[in-house]
């Protein structure tokens, strides 16, 4: 199987990248982390979860509503309570920011046609972090998404940023599967990978896409770091004309 490719054990699903960190935790009744040197962004996949004295909104599943979420910076004691999915967005930081709960965006309609898709902001550059940015996106079946392909791997501001990147896919109906591949220029790495529900594909580097196969609607729960808080790409020259 591709390194890029990470598959859930029992549920559960964790990865450590240099910049970016991703836990996918089954919560079942309360867990405990301590955020070390790093911040934290949680998010309520599904189901609900009281962060410390915060009790977030909940969802019966991705596609039903908006994310209950909230930050916590470096230096913090995190206990999680509940029943349900909850994502665990990791980065380095220094001071970080004010832990708080994450207020309700207003949703993003990005693309045309069969290459529309909804973004639903979390923790994008206009709420304080150190490193982090978090978003959601909704693809309808048989559209593509992150599209054009597209990349952040150069610290070239402000043209384009270095961005660590990790793909939380779900599906649904959920025995469907999802279309992502992640390529370079001069093709060193280009694979393609059928993500199923529950799987989480790593972007290193390189420009990604994402397609969801007719009949079945994909989520996804991005989640960025570099060394310079910014999201600045480029889309590949050859597709950029379908904008």
């Amino acid at each position: 199987m591709s390194e890029l490719l990470v598959r859930p054990t029992d549920g559960a699903t964790r990865v450590e990248m240099e910049f970016v960190g991703f836990e996918i935790l089954p919560l079942d009744g309360t867990e405990t982390r301590e955020t070390g040197e790093r911040e934290l962004c949680v998010v309520v996949v599904q189901g609900e979860c009281r962060v410390n004295d915060w009790q977030l909104a909940g969802r019966e599943d991705p596609w039903s509503g908006p994310p209950g979420a909230a930050y916590l910076p470096p230096g913090t004691t995190v206990t999680l309570a509940g029943q349900g999915e909850v994502a665990l967005c990791w980065a380095p930081a220094k001071a970080g920011a004010e832990a708080r709960v994450l207020p309700e965006q207003a949703v993003e309609h990005r693309g045309r046609d069969d290459h529309a898709r909804e973004v639903r902001p979390i923790l994008m550059g206009d709420e304080a972090a150190d490193s982090l940015l978090v978003c959601e996106v909704i693809t309808p079946a048989g559209h593509w998404s992150s599209y054009p392909p597209h990349k952040h791997d150069a610290d070239n501001l402000p043209r384009e940023s270095f961005l660590e990147e990790t793909y939380y896919h779900r599906v649904n109906p959920a025995k469907g599967f999802g279309l992502q591949r992640v390529y370079t220029d001069d093709r060193t790495l280009d694979e393609t990978l059928a993500a199923q529900d529950r799987d989480t594909v790593l972007v290193p580097r390189g420009y990604h896409t994402v397609s969801a196969p007719p009949g079945y609607a994909l989520y996804y729960l991005n989640v960025m770091a570099g060394p310079t808080r910014e999201w600045a790409i480029q889309n590949d020259p050859d597709h950029e004309w379908t904008m």
